[in-house]
């Protein structure tokens, strides 16, 4: 501890100031147990619980409940549902015929916690169950929503209000503390007989958890410096065991685990850095750590910054009162949002949100209401609360005559099963504008009779009431689109429109025609389907900004641009016309929104890769939500600045009314992107049936934008080591158009005879990327957070 009574001064005896996790010692920190020890050690609850352990909510979970799961009609389960002691996840109970089988979910993983009747499953399956006993547990990524009854209505509430408070809870965790809660996990995982003591044999399979191999040189690095007598061969993790085992009774507890965890967890990357700057003293001052930000292009350098700074991530209040920075408040910065390498400034709305729709990148979905594939896949009103939930704000809705006068939505002529358009059409109401407050475009394929599309645009109006745009606003220019803005709450009809563009026999052609058209090799189906297809007034008259138009060539200058018309293209009409008329087509999107899709020959919903299209300037580049992959951590990447609103402004050079902008022809290179790659921290396993079974990490580095800037370099890899591995190589990348330029780091478990296994990636905005030293905070595959996996990287951005 820090002698309070001193004064203290640069010049203070640097022996005084605490290393490692262990110096935390105030609230904003990792709190403390109430036996004086930090959440680190064993016997105390996970960080996740602290303050939390005597709220009622959240005592009732840890003692458990017996909830109703609900998956049919006839399928209602009783489970024992208990919050586990890390506070991280929730163990369930299912009965087999033989034998009882565990399982867990994490509350990091849960997306939203519904109360009532307010999922697709209750509202079919849970008439037995009132709506107050009711709640639905919806996860992030493709997992099915949980859908449950309680005994009585308190009993439910206590889940949902818990939830929300240990989400909540999870929500404000610094870095650092998600590190301390993830290794006391492990701890708690690896005491095998949980006596609270750690043996030889339970922190050898503790590091094996955490992704160490013990017959790699990892440990003798580790603590080489403690043991220069140690050899590879002379096992330096015994020495190291030994050396903390003050009690000498082969166990290590209370402070001794601790003792060996801060050598676990030390980044001499970061002290090496911390030192460079802070001199002998081992503290940095307010103008030294200026220095650094200044080091760092850190927007904003200033002296009241890092004095800020200081007093928001240092731990020790008696180093924060004389304005210094410890290297663990030096950590905690580094690992904090403003750490990061996504800038700040931009997760939150920066742009002008006043420009005409078409001068803005929309989220747009394709199939929006499968879940699955487009061949036999289940379709369903929760996949559009979660692309809402992504940021979408551009569904797609195939419309077909029903049973009983109701239209449906499904994907025809196939197994894929059907729902209501009611259904949609209330869900869209309930939850589009849950997240993002900008407009929201239903993109019909209407493939119904005229009784029932007047029966559609009936539920529209009656259901969207005021939200619906059904006629132009008095403020706009009719000459451009209007904005985001000025449609905040409002959600748009994307049709055919009377009177329409008629085919030669006088007869209007269908939406579905637009697109199929294109599709040389369905030909004969767009002609079975010309037969007899009409569009309604009433649905007609709600088709207001977004007047659903085929494009055959682009129209020459003189021609004057239809703002209120949007075109559909396949991905390889697209192609196309990008290949063979790029400039004219950047022009086209500069005034007018084109829609992309991907081509119907993708039976597996697959994906195209949407950064072609946005080289042009296509605003509607629809992308199959429910198939993870590279393209959608681009469309993720593409929408992850300006709030993740759904909407982002294109650059200048696509706006740009007389643009020379040609995607195919960018010029010169104008910057140089240099990425670093350093270490990685607690990657994840990949294998978790296997212990010993540990990642061979290598980094990738991807630059995705112009075909010119389109490259990928990549890490040599390192053998048996996902804890924390080393790299220390730079991969430089040259760049004609960075404006548009997505940079994607990849983390693969390299393997010699089969393709490399992803661990993790994130993706982001060139001009969204921070320089200097910067941690990146890896997604799974399905966008989830592996907090605390990342990878901390130096990034250099020179601009000609």
């Amino acid at each position: 501890m820090l002698n309070a009574g001193k004064p203290l001064s640069k010049d203070s005896n640097p022996g005084v100031w605490p290393r490692g996790p262990s110096s935390c010692h105030n609230e904003g920190a990792s709190t403390k147990c109430p036996s004086g020890q930090r959440a680190l050690t064993m016997a105390c609850p996970g960080l996740l619980l602290q303050g939390l352990t005597e709220d009622e909510d959240v005592r009732a979970m840890l003692q458990g409940s017996r909830l109703c799961k609900i998956r049919s009609r006839t399928w209602h389960k009783e489970r024992l549902y208990r919050l586990q002691e890390d506070g991280l996840s929730v163990w369930f109970q299912r009965r087999i015929p033989r034998a009882p089988s565990q399982h867990i979910f994490f509350v990091q993983h849960i997306e939203a916690v519904r109360e009532g009747h307010q999922s697709e499953g209750l509202r079919r399956f849970g008439g037995a169950f009132p709506p107050a006993r009711c709640l639905t547990i919806a996860f992030k990524g493709r997992r099915k929503n949980l859908d449950l009854a309680a005994a009585t209505a308190e009993e439910a509430q206590r889940w949902v209000r818990g939830l929300a408070k240990l989400r909540a809870r999870l929500d404000a965790m610094s870095q650092r503390e998600r590190l301390d809660h993830w290794i006391h996990a492990y701890l708690h995982r690896a005491d095998s007989d949980q006596d609270s003591k750690m043996s030889f044999k339970e922190i050898k399979s503790l590091l094996r958890m955490v992704n160490v191999d013990m017959n790699d040189m990892y440990a003798y690095r580790l603590f080489k410096a403690r043991f220069p007598q140690a050899s590879s061969t002379s096992e330096p993790l015994r020495a190291a065991f030994q050396e903390c085992d003050h009690s000498n009774n082969e166990r290590l507890e209370g402070a001794e685990i601790e003792e060996f965890l801060r050598r676990l967890l030390k980044r001499p990357e970061l002290e090496e850095i911390f030192h460079r700057y802070s001199g002998e003293d081992r503290v940095l001052s307010a103008p030294e750590l200026l220095e650094f930000l200044e080091d760092q292009r850190e927007d904003g350098a200033t002296l009241a910054h890092a004095q800020k700074l200081i007093h928001t991530y240092e731990l020790n209040e008696t180093a924060k009162q004389h304005e210094l920075m410890t290297l663990d408040g030096f950590m905690m910065y580094l690992l904090s949002p403003e750490g990061a390498a996504l800038d700040p400034a931009h997760t939150c709305v920066f742009q002008d949100m006043g420009q005409p729709l078409s001068h803005y990148f929309i989220s747009s979905s394709h199939n929006t209401y499968l879940t699955d594939s487009q061949i036999g896949g289940l379709s369903s009103t929760e996949a559009y609360v979660r692309a809402f939930a992504q940021g979408c704000r551009c569904v797609e809705l195939d419309c077909w005559e029903g049973p009983g006068g109701e239209p449906i939505i499904y994907h025809g002529h196939t197994l894929t099963s059907k729902i209501l358009f009611r259904d949609v059409v209330q869900t869209v109401r309930d939850h589009a504008f849950t997240l993002s407050p900008y407009p929201v475009i239903l993109s019909l394929e209407n493939h119904c009779g005229l009784e029932q599309q007047a029966v559609m645009a009936h539920h529209l109006r009656t259901i969207l009431g005021d939200a619906l745009v059904t006629q132009g606003l008095d403020t706009q220019n009719p000459e451009e689109l209007p904005s985001p803005e000025q449609l905040k709450g409002r959600v748009l009809v994307k049709g055919k429109k009377l009177p329409a563009a008629r085919s030669e026999d006088g007869r209007i052609l269908s939406d579905q025609e637009e697109e199929e058209e294109e599709e040389e090799e369905e030909v004969e189906a767009a002609e079975q389907r010309r037969r007899a297809k009409q569009i309604s007034p009433e649905l007609s008259a709600l088709v207001v900004y977004c007047c659903a138009t085929r494009l055959r060539t682009l129209r020459p200058n003189p021609v004057p641009p239809q703002p209120c018309q949007v075109s559909s293209l396949s991905e390889r009409k697209a192609k196309k016309l990008i290949r063979e008329a790029g400039n004219s087509f950047v022009r086209h999107n500069a005034h007018q929104l084109t829609r992309v899709y991907p081509l119907g020959l993708r039976m597996n919903s697959a994906n195209y890769s949407p950064q072609e299209m946005w080289n042009s300037g296509c605003q509607l580049v629809a992308l199959n939500f429910q198939t993870p992959g590279y393209e959608m951590d681009l469309n993720a990447g593409r929408f992850l600045i300006n709030g993740q609103c759904g909407y982002v402004l294109k650059p200048a050079c696509l706006r740009q009314p007389d643009t020379t902008f040609d995607p195919e022809c960018p010029g010169p290179p104008r910057t140089t992107l240099t990425i670093q790659v350093l270490t990685a921290q607690q990657l994840p396993k990949l294998n978790t049936e296997k212990p010993n079974s540990i990642v061979d990490p290598l980094v990738r580095v991807e630059v995705h934008g112009v075909p010119a800037d389109c490259a990928r370099k990549e890490t040599n890899y390192v053998l048996n080591n996902g804890f924390n591995p080393r790299w220390g190589q730079s991969l430089q990348f040259q760049l004609r158009a960075p404006e548009l330029a997505l940079v994607r780091f990849v983390v693969e478990d390299y393997d010699a005879t089969s393709p490399n296994d992803f661990v993790g990636q994130f993706t982001l905005p060139l001009d969204s990327l921070k320089q200097g030293y910067r941690h990146i905070h890896l997604l799974s595959k399905d966008g989830a957070s592996l907090s605390p996996a990342t990878l901390f990287v130096h990034i250099r951005v020179q601009r000609f």
